[in-house]
């Protein structure tokens, strides 16, 4: 059978992982093999040319760490503060949506990968799972916010997640309008008519905006329903929890949100997946740390997949990164027994270069590991 007539599969392996599983790229490369073509056009995809998809890796290539000698290693540890918040080690899973695209259990069968690796999930409002069954799963949920048009929405949202335990409130800002993923487009491919955003399913729905021929479903259309710094005013008001700005690229917008009682943001350009020919995290991080300060939590998305990127992005000013496709990879290679696998690789090799770079702990991470920083 072709790939791309491949109906959807179960995991690729369910109660033993292969041998040589041993990083995130050879995730990637089961995973390639196994999903239906048109799907792993989906989640492997950027946008247009993919400048900024390929910019994300190449600038962790780029940067070279020292080996450092002669550190006491005797209590060293990974555990750090975000915020208010202890985490394990400085790992996230990023916000990402419907995952039944990739596994029949979807979101909760990360959760429980990631409540088996200690790691904290943060829950797209597009999940084809309610974030009450995915908390369920794991205690260390986050809630990711998509904007929506009416304000009530947003509030049930809210006050949803609140309820069943998210540990902070992420709000994506870089996204009003999807970019022009051209692989994606000549893939045909679409979300099945069956997998529903599960979070969205019983609440208010805003009514079609009345556009005349004149106008342009972009701009007056999309773009009209994105938040103002009002809407982010309303929005800090809403709750109690740390609340975070996902999708940061530029040094003015970072001190704007901070203004405006925002606890902390995340780095990121939307894995390549929005604008085109956008800077690589990795390389926004210096600039926007300049900017908020030296104790503002900063957290970066894209390109991760080592744990000496891990070391780089702490080294430039994160206080912890997110990891987006390969969660997916590892999903659909092995359940939630895949992703587990794959986020205690991640820690076995940041624990490893911090050894190596003589960083006992993630405070101990700075510009200085890099070669030719001061």
């Amino acid at each position: 059978m072709l790939r791309s007539e491949k109906t959807m599969q179960e995991p690729l392996f369910t109660h033993t992982l292969p041998h040589d599983l041993v990083s995130l790229s050879d995730y990637e490369r089961y995973a390639a093999s196994h999903l239906p073509a048109a799907v792993w056009e989906y989640i492997s995809s950027g946008v247009a040319d993919e400048h900024t998809l390929r910019n994300n890796s190449d600038a962790f290539a780029r940067l070279s760490l020292y080996n450092r000698l002669l550190a006491d290693f005797s209590q060293a540890q990974t555990r750090t503060q975000l915020g208010g918040l202890s985490l394990n080690s400085p790992l996230l899973l990023a916000p990402v949506a419907h995952q039944q695209l990739i596994h029949p259990q979807g979101e909760r069968a990360t959760a429980q990968g990631a409540a088996a690796a200690g790691v904290p999930m943060i829950c797209s409002t597009l999940s084809h799972t309610r974030f009450a069954d995915i908390a369920a799963e794991h205690d260390q949920c986050w809630f990711q916010l998509y904007w929506q048009p009416l304000h009530e929405t947003n509030r049930l949202l809210l006050q949803r997640a609140e309820e069943h335990g998210s540990k902070a409130i992420v709000v994506t800002l870089d996204a009003p309008v999807q970019g022009l993923r051209n692989r994606i487009q000549r893939s045909g491919f679409a979300v099945p008519s069956h997998l529903r955003e599960a979070n969205l399913r019983d609440l208010p729905v805003a009514g079609p905006k009345p556009l005349t021929s004149q106008d342009s479903v972009i701009f007056q259309g999309y773009m009209a329903d994105r938040p103002g710094a009002e809407d982010l005013i309303w929005l800090r008001a809403q709750t109690r929890l740390p609340l975070y700005a996902k999708g940061v690229s530029h040094p003015d917008d970072a001190r704007i949100l901070k203004d405006l009682g925002f606890d902390g943001l995340i780095v990121s350009n939307h894995g390549g997946r929005t604008l085109d020919t956008l800077p690589a995290s990795i390389d926004l991080l210096p600039d926007i740390r300049s900017a908020v300060g030296p104790n503002f939590p900063l957290l970066l998305d894209g390109g991760v997949r080592r744990g000496s990127d891990i070391i780089k992005a702490l080294a430039l000013g994160a206080n912890a990164v997110c990891i987006g496709r390969p969660q997916l990879w590892a999903l659909a290679v092995g359940g939630a027994l895949g992703v587990a696998h794959m986020l205690k690789l991640l820690q076995q090799e940041l624990e490893m270069n911090m050894a190596l770079c003589g960083c006992p702990t993630p405070d101990d991470i700075g510009p200085g590991v890099i070669a030719g920083r001061v």
